[in-house]
């Protein structure tokens, strides 16, 4: 289980699960993938991570997980966990802003859940802000259920992040 858990492997998924879905595929993130990475970052978040964030992540953190979403070969999103004793924890997930509203945000999620169970993930825990209604909403659609609230948890604007989890 831990070489499936903490391995690297390239693998598609299953595509005919969203007939609309057609020539993508959800893989491990790569160094390469970086700076198209942080360009989603840039335009997703008000505080994006940097470069070297995601290299730290990529490189140095074994419980990371990073998975990139391709449509005809072009990433158009992305999502990061951290696999901690058969819990995850998101760290990020963002679809650039010209695919948004499409499903695909719900269809990487959604893999990404999917594989975690399959290698004995048995929850899953993330945070969002409290004005983001439309992710609280696809969270709640996935199984997500606030847990808690974190306050002043953003550094921008101290907005609150709500806790959610989800057993898989």
């Amino acid at each position: 289980m831990l070489n499936k858990l903490f391995g690297r492997s390239q693998t598609k998924t299953d595509t005919n699960s969203s007939p609309d879905k057609k020539n993508c595929q959800i893989r491990p993130m790569t160094l390469d993938d970086i700076p198209t990475i942080v360009a989603i970052e840039e335009a997703s978040f008000p505080n994006p991570w940097s470069q070297a964030s995601f290299v730290s992540e990529l490189r140095d953190n074994y419980l990371a997980r990073y998975y990139c979403l391709e449509v005809e070969g072009k990433i158009i999103g992305y999502m990061g966990l951290w696999i901690i004793m058969g819990e995850a924890h998101i760290t990020n997930i963002a679809i650039w802003p010209g695919y948004r509203g499409q499903g695909w945000g719900e269809y990487l999620l959604k893999n990404v859940m999917q594989q975690m169970s399959s290698v004995g993930v048995l929850r899953i825990t993330l945070e969002v802000r409290v004005s983001n209604t439309p992710a609280q909403n696809l969270y709640r659609k996935l199984g997500f259920k606030p847990a808690g609230i974190r306050k002043r948890y953003y550094t921008d604007n101290q907005e609150d992040a709500i806790i959610m989890w989800a057993s898989l």
